[in-house]
């Protein structure tokens, strides 16, 4: 089966927050309520070259190539970071390299993530961000030469 694309995956997202409206409480709950579900990363991939840097919490986040796609990992020491960063996972992981590069994560701002994240968190989500696309970026040239 193939996943959906990352445009379809943001759309979901954008729809699943929408039946909150303007409850910020609501939305943080389910961001924790997402970091339930993303499994925990193994102890062994819990190091210092795995970790983000610039984010208030510790966020560890390994990637594995398959053919043209890139498949992510990640866990973080805090609830509220560990379900932002399973987003980045729900829509990124198994997409193309080059997709994935390229990506225009609009769900972002749909939802209001400003709102409810500090300027700290916010400045480590954009890192994670950041990490993710760099990897799928370096994965592409790799591909392709």
């Amino acid at each position: 089966m193939t996943k959906p694309s990352i445009n379809t995956l943001q759309d979901e997202i954008i729809e699943e927050f929408s039946l909150f409206e303007n409850d910020q409480h609501a939305k943080l709950e389910y961001i924790f309520d997402l970091s339930k579900q993303l499994p925990d990363l193994e102890e062994e991939h819990k190091v210092e070259d795995n970790l983000i840097k610039g984010c208030q919490s510790k966020v560890w986040l390994i990637s594995e190539r398959e053919d043209d796609r890139l498949k992510y990992k990640a866990d973080s020491n805090t609830a509220i970071t560990k379900g932002l960063i399973a987003l980045l996972i729900r829509v990124l992981s198994e997409q193309r390299a080059e997709e994935i590069a390229k990506a225009d994560l609009y769900f972002i701002e749909k939802i209001g993530m400003s709102q409810f994240i500090g300027s700290q968190r916010s400045n480590g989500f954009a890192n994670m961000i950041n990490k993710m696309k760099l990897e799928a970026a370096i994965a592409y040239k790799d591909i392709v030469s």
